[in-house]
């Protein structure tokens, strides 16, 4: 019944089994074999996705009170649970957006009234070990895990741009930004690999095609955090990455400026173990999958 709705609310058996993280076979299996069971047709299909029949408009209304009810009958048992079952452990990194937690954040309150969750700021490779030695029941990591022991969903992409001082951020604007070659010359205020290797590599792959020399590399185990950024900027010479609607304060010697065609794309997932059969765990993590495409390009704020 889930899978039927997902399906409606798409439109489509491709966007249906992309949001349901299942093959597009399988889940065409699965609505040919449903309305076997009903013997009814369910679904029309089309070139340009499909639609529900009459008979299948009355299915998704009867299954959304159905699963309505199912999960309300979860979250009564929930608050029998024990205190110690309660506690979500959740790993984040530095510079999460703002308001990527709040409202999955608030679901997984209203549904399961007695979980806590207990955050910890932890670099993606202390989260993998984290996950892997059951410290923590989610994070959201910087890159998608290697293995078959963790699951993830991509929870949010950020089109990085760059920190500059203000007065040579005039120098190098153009309409459409500033050009990533542009920089050649800056020092590049990086952080170290060993926090999250893969997207370390990814980034450094990009600025070096581009010409950037990146200097010496940022020492092991020290974290780079928004007031390192500015200082290092203030003091001229080099430049630094940041998202859009960065939450962090900027004076008005820096500038936020956006990349010209957005070369640099920053993707957070939420893992969690593939054992995991916990419902509250299941319930953030669907909150937290990713249903839009990439951040707006004019949602950047310039200071």
């Amino acid at each position: 019944m889930r899978a039927f709705v997902v399906v409606v609310e798409e439109g489509s058996l491709s966007a249906a089994a992309r949001r349901l993280h299942v093959s597009q076979p399988a889940l065409s299996q699965s609505m040919n074999a449903l309305e076997r069971q009903l013997g009814v047709q369910l679904l029309k299909r089309r070139s340009t996705g499909v639609l529900a029949t009459e008979a299948g408009m009355t299915l998704l209304a009867e299954a959304r009170a159905v699963l309505s009810r199912h999960d309300q009958a979860l979250a009564a048992v929930s608050r029998h649970a024990t205190p110690e079952e309660s506690a979500l452990r959740l790993g984040i990194p530095l510079e999460l957006p703002t308001d990527l937690l709040t409202q999955p954040i608030a679901d997984l309150t209203a549904a399961y009234p007695r979980t806590r969750v207990l955050a910890r700021h932890m670099s993606t490779a202390a989260q993998f070990a984290a996950l892997r030695s059951d410290e923590i029941d989610v994070g959201l990591v910087r890159e998608h895990p290697i293995g078959h022991d963790l699951d993830a969903v991509l929870a949010v992409e950020e089109h990085l741009g760059v920190l500059l001082a203000s007065d040579q951020a005039a120098k190098l604007a153009r309409p459409d930004g500033i050009r990533l070659d542009a920089l050649v010359g800056l020092d590049w205020v990086g952080f170290p690999r060993d926090g999250s290797p893969a997207w370390y590599d990814e980034l450094t792959a990009t600025l070096r095609s581009h010409g950037i020399d990146l200097g010496p590399p940022a020492p092991a185990g020290q974290e780079l955090i928004a007031d390192v950024k500015i200082a290092a900027v203030a003091a001229g010479g080099t430049f630094a990455l940041a998202p859009p609607n960065w939450s962090q304060p900027l004076p008005e010697s820096i500038t936020w400026s956006p990349l010209a065609g957005h070369p640099l794309v920053r993707r957070t997932w939420a893992a969690w173990p593939a054992s995991s059969h916990r419902r509250d765990v299941g319930r953030l993590v669907a909150a937290l999958d990713c249903r839009c495409p990439a951040a707006p390009r004019d949602s950047a704020r310039r200071q």
